[in-house]
């Protein structure tokens, strides 16, 4: 029988800072077994959402950027913030659009993943986008600098066994692409 895994008590929260794209607090919190813990830090963010997108002709429609905490320029998939209002598809199809110019074609959410749930508070759903099609340019906000990349099946697999896609939340759906949702030909 599996052991009673009982939840924390907050008993204080107070915010270390809150910006747009950081906010952190830290929560005084009881354990189940009476002890405190006085400091447990916790990072607030929007949901997030990635999109695993392949054209009608079997390409992965990829992003390559710079990613500052890391000092690289990485490829992955398109991702973003879902904005206020949006559902998380809403904000897939949003994402894909601004940073490719990619859209269209038919979606399904393949998989919900948390970063790091002992000290993050959001989600990141990914979504798979099958035989999306070119509609127009990027639209990108004023901080991104992003090339899109068409890679075939075997780059894509390339790509993973060789440690390049760092991004874990971007790993997870497609290493489950391809050993679940990939369609045998």
């Amino acid at each position: 029988m599996a052991k009673e895994i009982k939840k924390w008590t907050t008993l204080e929260s107070r915010y270390l800072i809150q910006r747009p794209w950081l906010t952190a607090r830290v929560d005084k919190v009881q354990l189940p077994d009476g002890r405190i813990n006085p400091e447990h830090y916790v990072l607030e963010y929007p949901d997030w959402v990635n999109i695993i997108a392949i054209t009608r002709d079997g390409q992965f429609v990829m992003v390559r950027q710079y990613r500052h905490a890391m000092d690289v320029v990485l490829t992955e998939l398109c991702a973003g913030v879902a904005e206020d209002g949006e559902t998380s598809l809403e904000a897939a199809q949003r994402e894909l659009r601004e940073e490719t110019g990619y859209g269209g074609g038919t979606w399904q959410e393949i998989m919900v993943i948390g970063q790091n749930p002992s000290i993050c508070d959001n989600i990141t759903h990914c979504f798979l986008a099958r035989d999306v099609e070119r509609l127009g340019d990027q639209q990108l906000d004023a901080s991104e600098d992003i090339d899109v990349l068409l890679l075939s099946r075997d780059e894509m697999l390339d790509l993973l066994h060789s440690g390049d896609m760092l991004q874990a939340l971007m790993a997870a759906p497609l290493w489950r692409y391809f050993a679940e949702l990939e369609e045998k030909q």
